[in-house]
């Protein structure tokens, strides 16, 4: 019968294979799914992960663990260097041991890190989500918005008890030129897990009162660099890209923009740096303003110049034009006279041509023409007989010839 191993005696057997075969520090690349820091000894305990890229199941897992004395410098360094926090999702090169424990089983106890590869990766997926967008038509929908002339009701993004935030409105609050400044704060975390959700929420609580606001602002100042990472979002990107009033981000980072001030109207390093781009708006509309008071009261002088001029001008013209016009009414009052005497002397001998013709009418219809041609007239107390009807016997007549008159009585009528 074969001698039987204990458990111990074979894991110590594997502990011994495995550091014969695997002496040596290895870059291992993978995904943290878990990050754990143990409160009192400050070690680091980690789950590494690599997935299937096809189905994104996993194919490979393995603890980690990072000392204490290797983690207070590896994680300021890693931080700092990639302005994302050492926590799970993210994915790493780190430089490992392989050790077995006859205890607690296989195990890589991390040495190094390189911060390059983790940055490649979150450019990767920045890039992911900014050529998502793009396809979608709307990663620069916001930049094309314009930016009001006087952007002075501001609606913030920004954590109440943030120093940015305080920086802001002090900023704004003593510009030189005293601008007026309407501004509402809509609270947010601006670090942490909750980040994408209460900006996403703000978003949406200034939406509602859009037609209220010229420009939403979204800052963060201070706080650690780690914490930038959060502002990688495909929904914060779409909703910023999307949202109808411009945005301005002033996370107070200098490092690459995050997605989020890629989409935005204009980033700025900080949000003083946005109060102040604000002012200088201000700054530009009322030095426009400025400019177009000069040149109207220039206007105004140079056209009053050139109507004295032209006052002058005519006020010289005017004794030369008066005694033009007095020639010309009075040609054309002689032109005048010497038609309306023309008009007169015609209509005079129309008519004097027509009293002719009456004359003659006139003449030709007398009695005494009448009694020439051997008519006679009767009359009977002064007033011509023209029906026999009217006369009685007895009647005293009196009968008008061309040349004398004839009395006599009626005796019968017939």
């Amino acid at each position: 019968m074969m001698e039987a191993l204990s458990l111990y005696d074979l894991n110590a057997l594997v502990r011994h294979s495995l550091e014969q075969c695997l002496p040596d520090e290895y870059w291992v690349q993978a995904e943290l799914s878990e990050v754990r820091i143990h409160p009192s000894t400050g070690h680091c305990y980690v789950e590494f992960v690599q997935k299937d890229p096809r189905g994104n199941n996993l194919v490979a897992k393995a603890r980690g663990v990072v000392w204490s004395n290797v983690f207070r410098l590896l994680r300021p360094y890693f931080e700092e260097s990639t302005g994302q926090a050492f926590t799970a999702g993210i994915k790493v090169l780190v430089q490992v041991t392989v050790s077995f424990h006859e205890l607690y089983g296989y195990s890589l106890t991390v040495q190094d890190i390189d911060p390059t590869y983790t940055l490649g990766d979150m450019a990767r997926r920045r890039r992911e989500i900014l050529r998502q967008l793009e396809e979608e038509g709307v990663l620069t929908l916001n930049k094309e918005l314009p930016m009001p002339v006087l952007p002075q009701r501001i609606a913030v993004i920004s954590s109440p008890t943030a120093a940015g935030y305080g920086d802001f409105c002090h900023q704004l609050e003593h510009n030189p030129r005293g601008y007026y400044f309407k501004v509402d704060l809509f609270a947010a975390a601006m670090q942490g897990d909750r980040v994408e959700e209460s900006i996403l929420s703000a978003l949406d609580a200034i939406n509602q009162r859009a037609d209220q606001f010229d420009a939403v602002v979204i800052i963060r100042g201070g706080g650690a660099t780690s914490d930038l990472s959060c502002f990688d979002t495909y929904l914060l990107a779409a909703a910023c890209a999307q949202f109808p009033l411009p945005i301005i981000t002033g996370i107070g980072h200098e490092r690459d923009d995050t997605v989020l001030d890629s989409v935005a109207h204009m980033r700025v390093k900080t949000p003083t740096a946005a109060a102040e781009f604000l002012i200088s708006r201000m700054d530009e509309a009322a030095d426009h303003l400025t400019y177009l008071t000069t040149r109207l009261h220039e206007g105004v002088v140079n056209r009053l110049k050139q109507e004295r001029t032209r006052l002058n001008q005519c006020r010289h013209r005017i004794p030369a034009a008066s005694v033009r016009r007095i020639s010309s009414a009075k040609l054309a009052l002689l032109t005048v006279r010497k038609d309306l005497h023309r008009s007169v002397e015609t209509m005079l001998s129309r008519h004097h041509h027509r009293l002719e013709l009456l004359k003659q009418r006139l003449s030709d219809a007398s009695p005494d023409k009448l009694l020439a041609r051997g008519y006679s007239l009767t009359l009977k107390d002064g007033k011509a007989v023209k029906n026999a009807s009217q006369l009685q016997a007895g009647d005293v007549l009196t009968t008008k010839v061309y040349k004398g008159e004839i009395t006599s009585t009626v005796k019968s009528i017939k």
